[in-house]
């Protein structure tokens, strides 16, 4: 084999691992005991920084190893101080359970920067698209083997769940004021079940932000929720690790 040949053969190999499917967010949440995905965030637009010298080669293996049923990772850089190669670095670092990528979608080249750098699963934000631009990122993020959460925050973004995404979310902060209120998640469950329908493949439902009590995430379960994605309040902690393992044991 000459240089050229090596070269090409080692290229294929990295397209190969690029493009192997992804564990299942949906899956790995419907498995889970707890169902928390825990967020490896380091910038807040109203807080400021949060962990600045957070190391996604670092912080996500240590979220695994105690015990998060998935991840999810900012990669917006100009608000929240992420990066699409923090998903690569968890990756190259053991991560192996589902990978949310986490920024504002707006276009489907970003959906292939998801795919490629590793993400089992893409957010959509409803108050960012109209019906038919969330349907279309929706149904090319599929043929690119990315799973959806398609997140709402009000009654009015309900409808868009008739889009049939792989997980539901609800957002209890309001992203125009940053304003949270875990109540928000409670108010929408019942109407969303009704609209997500509840067969076999039916949505997952995921509640997003404000959640720092364990007693809540035993609450949001009862009322149907499956997932709990929370970030600041273990960014903030020295070990997020520790701060999640905690976290976990007053859950059980």
């Amino acid at each position: 084999m000459d240089i050229l040949q090596e070269i090409i053969a080692t290229k294929r190999k990295e397209l190969e691992r690029m493009c192997r499917p992804k564990p299942s967010l949906r899956e790995a949440l419907l498995r889970s005991s707890t169902g928390i995905i825990a967020e490896f965030k380091r910038r807040s637009p109203s807080k400021g920084w949060i962990k600045e010298e957070g190391r996604a080669d670092i912080i996500p293996l240590a979220y695994q190893q105690n015990g998060a049923a998935a991840l999810s990772i900012l990669t917006d850089k100009h608000y929240f101080g992420g990066h699409d190669e923090f998903i690569r670095k968890a990756r190259e670092s053991g991560v192996t359970i589902p990978v949310l990528y986490k920024n504002f979608v707006v276009s489907e080249l970003q959906l292939y920067e998801a795919m490629l750098c590793g993400a089992s699963a893409v957010l959509l934000i409803a108050a960012c698209l109209n019906r038919q631009e969330c349907r279309t990122l929706l149904c090319k993020a599929h043929e690119l083997g990315l799973e959806v959460l398609l997140e709402m925050h009000n009654e009015d973004e309900l409808a868009y769940a008739e889009l049939q995404p792989d997980l539901c979310g609800i957002n209890n902060r309001n992203l125009g004021s940053f304003v949270t209120d875990v109540e928000n998640s409670y108010r929408l469950a019942e109407r969303l079940r009704a609209i997500a329908g509840t067969a076999d493949e039916a949505p997952v439902l995921v509640s997003e932000s404000g959640i720092s009590r364990p007693q809540t995430v035993g609450e949001l379960r009862a009322a149907g929720f499956r997932g709990f994605l929370i970030g600041e309040s273990f960014m903030k902690a020295s070990d997020p690790g520790e701060a999640l393992a905690q976290f976990i044991a007053q859950i059980k």
